[in-house]
């Protein structure tokens, strides 16, 4: 595997005869070449195609030296604040600084600054002037459209604005950022290349507004909560290639948001997994190395795009409803260049993306590059038309199964369990329980209150109840020990304190202990946010109640890790409140409730939560 990494100072140009660059992509996370890290793809993309690429991995806002390090790129900068959004990365739920950053060297917080797209781009147009920007990346991609800042606590102009870039691309970039490159290579000036599918850009001609469908305007949805659910209501109508350009007026100029970009063809898929990643972080941190790295550096993404739409999630709205996955020649090439590097172990660590088990699913709609608008793919229950494509992951596993060099072939995604009820799904997580969980497996039930399921747009309680039985069925009968590490979320729209309690009161049923449990953020751009701003549901119009206070986050939290003894005033005193004396643990030094009601069906002990975006 070749071990060249695109340049990241004057010296690694040299190496490669380049004097000059004709893109510099600057990133808030550290530069690690793998095809998991956006700009890793990004610029292996614009290499492929010809184009001299560099990048300028976090640097120090606070001068400019860093952003001159690499020179002036022929064609343009793209900035991209990094895999997440510089604000989920810097702070927590509760709006508290961070203790660390996978992203960056040793895990070392602070080494992005606070709206990272903003200030890279500003200060990129304060020393080169009028250069071509272009925004990109998930914090860009979510933000694009006037949004609810949970950190402002107000709703803010697009980023596009306040970034005083030229051009923002959202989704997964590599086809526009082509062909924006390709445009810009041929002489054609920026304010002439509207059109591109995937990207947004400002306007003040109004002759650009003709075929556009006009949504509330950034002022109306700041003042008026009925205006933020309409334009949420017409942004998320409008997520087809074949949609509408959207336009949102903003003082006197216009942001206009172009069709998202078409599924990729698999072959072009292929392709970009394809290209030489070295897998590694740059050796300029190869001291203090990079955290992110560490758990996916043997794994491989095996399709993108999420048709699950969880209110609270940003995936679908990032990498489309419409899955895409890899061939599996491409998988399997993937798979024995990993085999044959000097240090692996043995073991693949993930095959996966959003959903695990949702790889080479198919619909007839999809074919066309379309979805429906009157009904989501899994939400109340799974679309009859939606083939999970369970029979070609199972070939697929078999195939890795067998490469020379690998022992063991692990999914680490998480799974969703509302599609494993059929026959043929039953054979299918036998199989996956019999050779591709570690001990664990991932699931996400998130609560236990339909209220709050129905809110999250997640299936109701009785279907996870439903496979926790099926689960504990097919390992029984494998004769192993595997577990369900189940995600819960606590403080979503909907969760009142008798919604917290009753997840309490499941937990200690069945004597688990969330080490971690995630605390809702509204996110950008989400469903979730909505309800969030206006207390009501902004496809059905239910109305629901908003835990806003931190003392309030904080008593469903601690309801939540019901066990640790840092959690017993608290517990207590709202328990005797409300009369819930029955669910007053016995606190241990160890963190652990002992007070047991009944033995767990095959869950994990100390579940875990992720962090959602």
């Amino acid at each position: 595997m070749p071990e060249h990494f695109l340049p990241m100072t004057r010296a690694e140009m040299r190496t490669r005869g380049w004097n000059e660059l004709d893109v510099i992509l600057v990133s808030g996370d550290a530069y690690v070449d793998h095809p998991s890290f956006g700009i890793a793809i990004i610029g292996r993309v614009l290499e492929q195609a010809g184009y001299r690429v560099g990048i300028i991995a976090q640097p120090d806002w606070r001068s400019t030296t860093d952003f001159t390090r690499l020179g002036r790129p022929r064609l343009f900068f793209g900035v991209s604040a990094g895999n997440v959004d510089s604000l989920v990365a810097n702070y927590t739920a509760n709006k508290k600084p961070r203790t660390n950053d996978a992203y960056s060297p040793g895990g070392t917080p602070g080494c992005r600054p606070d709206r990272a797209s903003i200030v890279y781009a500003n200060r990129i147009r304060e020393i080169f002037g009028r250069i071509p920007i272009v925004l990109g990346g998930i914090e860009a991609s979510m933000r694009r459209f006037a949004h609810y800042d949970y950190w402002d606590n107000c709703v803010r102009r697009s980023l596009l604005f306040d970034a005083r870039a030229d051009l923002l691309i959202y989704g997964m970039g590599e086809a526009p950022i082509i062909a924006l490159a390709q445009r810009l290579q041929h002489g054609v000036p920026l304010d002439r290349m509207p059109g591109i599918p995937g990207t947004a850009i400002i306007t003040s001609d109004p002759t650009l507004l003709q075929h556009c469908r006009i949504i509330p305007s950034y002022e109306e949805v700041a003042s008026d909560h009925g205006r933020f659910s309409e334009a949420f209501r017409l942004i998320s109508l409008h997520q087809h290639p074949h949609s509408l350009p959207l336009a949102q007026q903003h003082a006197n100029r216009w942001l206009i948001c172009f069709p998202p970009q078409p599924p990729l063809q698999q072959q072009a898929l292929d392709d970009i997994y394809g290209l030489p990643y070295t897998r590694r972080w740059h050796p300029a941190y190869d001291a203090d190395g990079v955290p992110a790295l560490v758990p996916v550096r043997f794994s491989i993404v095996s399709h993108r795009g999420c048709c699950g739409q969880c209110s609270f999630c940003s995936l679908s709205l990032h990498q489309g409803r419409i899955v895409q996955s890899r061939s599996p020649a491409s998988i399997i090439a993937e798979a024995r260049r990993i085999a044959a590097l000097p240090d692996f172990t043995g073991t693949i660590t993930d095959i996966g993306g959003p959903t695990a088990n949702l790889y080479a699913a198919t619909c007839p709609r999809w074919e066309s590059g379309d979805f429906c608008d009157d009904r989501l793919c899994l939400y109340p229950e799974p679309c009859p038309n939606l083939d999970p494509g369970l029979t070609a992951s199972l070939a697929l596993y078999r195939t890795l199964r067998k490469l020379p060099r690998v022992r063991h072939v692990f999914i680490s995604s998480g799974f969703r369990y509302d599609l494993l009820f059929s026959e043929s799904a039953r054979s299918y997580l036998a199989e996956v329980c019999r050779y591709h969980i570690s001990g664990q497996m991932k699931v996400a039930p998130e609560h236990v209150d339909d209220t709050v399921l129905r809110a999250m747009g997640k299936p109701g309680h009785k279907v996870y109840a439903a496979f926790v039985q099926q689960f504990s069925q097919v390992v029984e009968q494998l004769g192993k020990k595997l577990y369900l590490v189940n995600y819960f979320m606590c403080s979503h729209p909907g969760t009142d304190l008798a919604a917290a309690l009753e997840l309490t009161r499941y937990l200690q049923q069945r004597s688990m202990h969330p080490e971690q449990v995630q605390d809702f953020i509204p996110l950008p751009l989400t469903r979730s946010t909505v309800s969030y701003v206006t207390g009501v549901d902004p496809l059905s119009g239910e109305r629901l109640y908003v835990p806003r206070t931190f003392r309030e986050r904080k008593i469903q939290r601690a309801l939540a890790q019901y066990g640790h003894p840092a959690n017993k005033a608290r517990i207590t005193r709202i328990l005797r409140s409300r009369g819930a004396e029955d669910l007053m643990p016995s606190w241990g030094t160890t963190g652990t409730e002992r007070k047991v009601s009944r033995k767990p069906v095959r869950q994990h002990r100390r579940d875990r939560s992720p962090c959602h975006d």
